[in-house]
């Protein structure tokens, strides 16, 4: 099985003020320590980095190198792997954009649901219930309260 994980779950388990922070951290260690392919696609490092390290946005921003050492301890696993636009993947964008008007936000969730696509990878955890209108996803919130982590794990 396989999985991604979407730019909140790495900005949650950095920010000690999210109500999130601890499930984040746990959520975090549980995919570092597990045997499951665990994908990371390059917006989602790139927006971790952008907002954690980014004062007017994230409330206590860690250094650029706090946030790049972070995403170092995830790279470094070996069932880590990155993921980024391959050959076709414009006509994928798309493909996935015509099913509602992409604009604004939006633009970045099709972005990383199309590089998903493209790459076969099915789970994402993410607290965006916008990642829903996806078909081809399964989309999991690894902070709702009302879903146990036994079955958090079962969805990859």
């Amino acid at each position: 099985m396989s999985f991604s994980i979407d730019t909140n779950v790495l900005l949650y388990g950095s920010d000690r003020s999210s109500p999130f922070a601890a499930r984040a951290t746990e959520f975090l260690v549980e995919c570092a320590s597990g045997q499951d392919l665990f994908y990371l696609a390059w917006p989602t490092i790139m927006g971790y980095l952008r907002i954690a390290t980014h004062h007017a946005i994230f409330a206590a921003p860690l250094s650029p190198e706090e946030a790049m050492q972070n995403v170092q301890a995830l790279l470094v696993l070996p069932h880590v792997r990155t993921l980024g636009e391959g050959e076709g993947f414009w006509d994928v964008y798309r493909d996935v954009a015509r099913a509602f008007p992409v604009r604004g936000n939006v633009v970045s969730d099709v972005h990383l649901a199309a590089l998903l696509r493209q790459h076969g990878v099915r789970t994402l955890y993410t607290n965006d219930a916008d990642f829903k209108r996806f078909g081809f996803l399964t989309v999991v919130n690894p902070f709702d309260p009302s879903t146990p982590a036994r079955a958090i794990r079962q969805a990859e």
